[in-house]
């Protein structure tokens, strides 16, 4: 074997990214890992962790008006928006420390520069440095992209600049159906903003359950977002005060902000991949096996440059993987299938599993347990608050082959129920368990008889 300056490169250090340069690391490889902008990627600096800071910020809002209904007394509060993103800085920082440090402890060498492939064997880093390495793994992740093109498209925002506003927008469009324009309208209009959500269809999140669907869209208009079904914007036109977009349907708003998250795409472009004719789809996503290797033999990639499911624990589980297969000596594949999700809105939705439509399709026969109730804490408040779950079970086998919740902490029962629908469990275990009483998932446990039968 040809000696190489490294064992690996991993060109990315987002969650993927570093998780197989650590793994592979501790088999004792000789690892490099670069990255252009900061340790962490999108999940760290702009995806899932701020994210999911910035909606525990907006779930405040219910949380005073519940308080009131439970005997406290709540005086006066106001929202201070520079405070939040300070705070939220502080801690991604943090974070990025910590992904840093982890990779040095684990002998990592960690190159802060955009690294380009050179040839299958070959890294060359922005510096002018070039390196010779045994494997070579893109995991670079994706970005935002802006959509629809329209006029004015320059004065419209994506998913990594909304954090970062210097001012609350008083009034915000969010344009697209998908889980980061539905998380963003929630939280943006419990932190006091007035916003408008603009969907090419009449109901957010394609591929959800039909039942989550249109529930989370009365949950939605519940908040007070306005919402504009079938009418995308045609313009973006930059006033004194702030924006005009027109719509589709001829509504003319004045927004101070419009946020496009109409989708996002593989970050592939100047990597060198074309050149050296590594196989890609047309979004520019690199096509792997089932051991994430791409048709170069030395190269593979892992996460949401490969656009298989663009979720950060995929990704991480795909990097694992990775470096059992090639550095630990093991056979390793990763499963795609009861990848638990969960969108936080207000309110949440957790799943796991087939939808009703997916489950009719490949089983035929159902039986399906459904129940809605008003969660506990706001029975006393008085709120309009609505939890919602839903069992799909195969009649001919007895298999839970779907579970779809949607309420507080949705996200943390999907999470559970993944293990049980991997053990393949079967509606009679769900009924032999017994409940915790009082909690919402005990409902999960609870329902006998189905709510009625898909022929």
């Amino acid at each position: 074997m040809a000696e190489h300056d490294y064992d690996l490169v991993v060109i990315g250090a987002g969650s993927g990214g570093v998780r197989a340069a650590r793994i592979a690391a501790g088999y004792g490889a000789k690892v490099a890992i670069c990255e252009e902008f900061r340790i962490g990627g999108t999940c760290v600096i702009r995806g899932c962790v701020p994210k999911k800071l910035y909606v525990m910020a907006s779930r405040f809002h219910d949380d005073f008006q519940d308080a009131a209904g439970f005997g406290w007394r709540v005086g006066e509060v106001a929202f201070d928006w520079k405070a939040l993103v300070a705070a939220k800085e502080a801690e991604i920082t943090r974070l990025s420390g910590l992904y840093a440090q982890n990779l040095e402890k684990a002998g990592v060498e960690v190159i802060r520069e955009r690294g380009v492939i050179a040839s299958p064997n070959e890294v060359a880093f922005a510096g002018g440095r070039r390196v010779s390495t045994r494997y070579i793994l893109v995991a670079t992740g994706g970005a935002p992209t802006l959509r629809p093109d329209i006029p004015g498209l320059e004065h419209a925002i994506s998913s990594n600049e909304i954090f970062d506003l210097p001012e609350l927008p008083k009034s915000l469009l969010v344009v697209g159906g998908g889980y980061i324009a539905v998380e963003f309208a929630s939280v943006f209009a419990r932190l006091g903003s007035k916003v408008h959500l603009s969907l090419r269809a009449d109901l957010p999140l394609r591929g959800f359950d039909e039942n989550l669907r249109r529930l989370l869209d009365e949950g939605l208009v519940n908040a007070g977002i306005k919402i504009h079904r079938g009418a995308l914007p045609t313009r973006l036109e930059k006033t004194a005060g702030g924006l005009v977009a027109t719509l589709q349907n001829g509504a003319r708003l004045d927004i101070d902000a419009a946020l496009l998250a109409t989708g996002r795409a593989p970050l592939t472009q100047g990597l060198g991949l074309e050149a050296l004719g590594v196989a890609m789809k047309e979004s520019g996503a690199i096509i792997v096996d089932d051991y994430s290797r791409s048709n170069i033999p030395s190269i593979y990639a892992v996460g949401d440059v490969t656009d298989r499911i663009n979720l950060t624990p995929v990704a991480i589980r795909e990097g694992h993987a990775f470096a059992d297969t090639v550095f630990g000596g093991k056979d390793v594949r990763v499963s795609h299938d009861l990848v638990p999700t969960a969108v936080f809105t207000t309110p949440e939705i957790g799943t796991v599993g087939l939808t009703e439509a997916e489950a009719h399709a490949k089983y035929g026969r159902l039986h399906v347990f459904e129940t809605s109730f008003r969660p506990m804490r706001a029975t006393l408040s008085k709120r309009a608050e609505k939890v919602f779950m839903k069992i799909l079970v195969d009649a001919a086998s007895d298999l839970v082959v779907g579970v779809h919740i949607l309420g507080p902490e949705a996200g943390e029962m999907a999470q559970i129920l993944a293990i049980a629908l991997r053990l393949g469990a079967r509606k009679a275990d769900f009924d032999a368990t017994m409940a915790l009483h009082p909690t919402l998932a005990e409902e999960l446990v609870t329902m006998r008889a189905p709510s009625r039968i898909v022929e």
